[in-house]
């Protein structure tokens, strides 16, 4: 019989020996990278403060790549995207206080998008915990109460032996399912205290699995198997799963139509013959669901934007597999299946049988023609061309980011994602600022690849700082700034509700010029040449700006 203790590892003659003469001149701060070293990080954001240069200081000491941002903000938002496309979780090192506080936007982003960020900040020394009013510089009653809300879960240090478990254990919490960030707070008496622990050597932090219970999955599979009308709807957990060959080969096996989310958008070929593409916000399609007599939602809360701002009423009975069990039968009754997508649509690939065509794939195409005929009788030629466009010049496997503005939310419908993992947006939380800093943590993610970063000028005034940072790293982001003078889709929603906009229309820079100020090459372009100096700004090394001077609309609505 063995026992647990039994599978302890021997440390060899060699290792017991460093450990026991630890090099010198270390303080709590080297515990920090070299604990992150030993979970496999090798790249970490953010932005030094006089609380947490014990941490930055040792980073010269490390292998750790350092990519420093101008607000904390916009590297939470970095971070942010570089978890998305490695599945890694990202480093994210703050100060206390106000440098912190100035990261909750991004981390409110990253929790509603399940990207796994390790925010590690700093705190007051440890006498100044506990709710005291002591005076420290940048002191709070309670930093942590601001985060709570947020972060799946928070994890304070109070000396320097408890640095590699509480980080190990964040670390095990963000990159379970469904991921998310998580909040480490270390006090600066403790991150600049010399040590002679040994040296933090390889960590086990694996991940947590949430398995599916085998008789929910019975069930699911035996009424897909036999459903007259199934359907399927693709969230962002098939994506952050890495299941959308699996979605797949259910939905081929099922002949079931699949619709993706704006949140996961390339779970599914965009061209395929059972593929209803991404317009929930159209009654057609909603009206198609609600039609289904058993839909799957795979990955997905069915929130505000995925259910046509809540007007969609299933009708049939619905399967819900979802990995955040505060998501399972929130907005309708369901048999929910607490589950990673992945393991879920494993099992249902193991057990479903076959289900013959009934015409499924002639119904999604009535679908996909009524919707073209809906937006095409809108008249709205501009918009649709800068989206193909767009998609010319965009290498298929190159990601794209985009900011809270009229084309990004014309993309959430209609843009043809190609691969999975590669369109991302801020729709999670619908903060603004988050498409060229995001791109520029994609980019540290996979230098050499490009990237594309779309953003209003509205948007653009949150992270023009970043052109120093996107410089100053030589990142291969090209940034394209429509450019309406405003908060375009606030003009048009206040125009649509009240007959006039207040607070909307905006004074802005010569976008070009201050680009080319931050040494970034830059060139203003026109609906008819933006397909042609997209491409060449993609195909260039480095950073680059394209601006096109533009007043776009918003294809009508149909949940009103």
């Amino acid at each position: 019989m063995t026992h647990d203790h039994d599978l302890v590892l021997r440390p060899t003659a060699a290792q017991t020996e460093a450990a026991l003469n630890p090099p010198a001149g270390r303080n709590g701060g080297d515990l920090v990278v070299e604990t992150l070293a030993g979970l496999g990080a090798t790249t970490v954001f953010g932005l030094p403060g006089q609380h947490a240069l014990g941490m930055f200081d040792a980073l010269r000491r490390s292998d750790l790549r350092y990519v420093g941002l101008r607000v904390e903000n916009n590297a939470g938002f970095a971070a942010d995207a570089y978890g998305r496309i490695t599945g890694e979780a990202a480093p994210l090192l703050l100060s206390t206080g106000p440098g912190a506080l100035m990261s909750l936007a991004a981390l409110q982003e990253a929790a509603a998008a399940s990207a796994p960020v390790l925010a590690i900040g700093s705190q007051v020394p440890a006498a100044g915990l506990g709710g005291g009013r002591h005076g420290y510089l940048h002191e709070l009653r309670d930093q942590q109460a601001s985060f709570r809300d947020i972060v799946k879960s928070v994890h304070t240090v109070r000396t320097p032996s408890q640095i590699p478990s509480a980080i190990a254990a964040a670390w095990q919490s963000a990159l379970t399912a469904p991921h998310g960030p998580v909040w480490v707070e270390i006090p600066q008496d403790v991150l600049l205290a010399e040590t002679t622990l040994p040296v933090v050597t390889a960590l086990d932090a694996t991940p947590d699995e949430v398995v599916p219970r085998p008789e929910l999955t019975a069930v699911a599979a035996h009424l897909l198997a036999h459903a007259e009308r199934p359907a399927i709807i693709a969230g962002g957990g098939v994506v952050r799963a890495d299941a959308s060959g699996k979605l797949l080969a259910l939905a081929e096996r099922l002949n079931a139509p699949v619709v993706t989310t704006f949140g996961g958008k390339g779970a599914f070929p965009w061209e395929h013959p059972l593929s209803l593409q991404s317009w929930l916000e159209d009654r057609h399609t909603t009206d198609f669901l609600e039609d289904a007599d058993v839909l799957l939602v795979v990955g997905s809360g069915l929130g505000e934007l995925s259910s046509n701002y809540h007007t969609f009423a299933p009708r049939g009975r619905v399967i819900q597999i979802e990995a955040d069990a505060g998501k399972l039968e929130s907005n309708h009754p369901a048999l929910g299946i607490h589950a990673d997508a992945r393991l879920a649509l494993t099992a249902l690939l193991e057990t479903a049988e076959p289900r013959p065509d009934r015409g499924d794939a002639e119904r999604v195409r009535t679908v996909l023609a009524a919707v073209r005929d809906r937006i095409d009788a809108q008249q709205l030629t501009l918009e649709q061309q800068l989206l193909a466009d767009i998609r010319a010049a965009l290498p298929d496997d190159a990601p794209s980011f985009w900011d809270m503005t009229i084309l990004a939310y014309w993309a959430w419908s209609a843009f043809d994602a190609r691969r999975p993992n590669t369109m991302h947006s801020a729709q999670g939380a619908g903060g603004l600022g988050y498409g060229f800093p995001a791109a520029l943590g994609a980019a540290a993610a996979e230098p050499g690849r490009p990237v594309l970063a779309v953003s209003g000028d509205g948007g653009a005034m949150y992270s023009l700082a970043e052109l120093a940072t996107a410089k100053q790293y030589g990142l291969d982001v090209t940034w394209l700034i429509v450019d309406d003078g405003g908060y375009g889709i606030l003009r048009e929603y206040m125009n649509d509700a009240f007959g006039e906009a207040t607070g909307t229309e905006l004074a802005r820079p010569d976008f070009t010029a201050l680009a080319e100020s931050f040494g970034v090459p830059a060139v203003r372009t026109s609906p008819d040449a933006l397909r042609e100096d997209l491409a060449k700004a993609l195909s260039t090394p480095g950073p680059s700006v394209v601006v096109l001077p533009a007043v776009l609309r918003m294809f009508a609505p149909t949940h009103l």
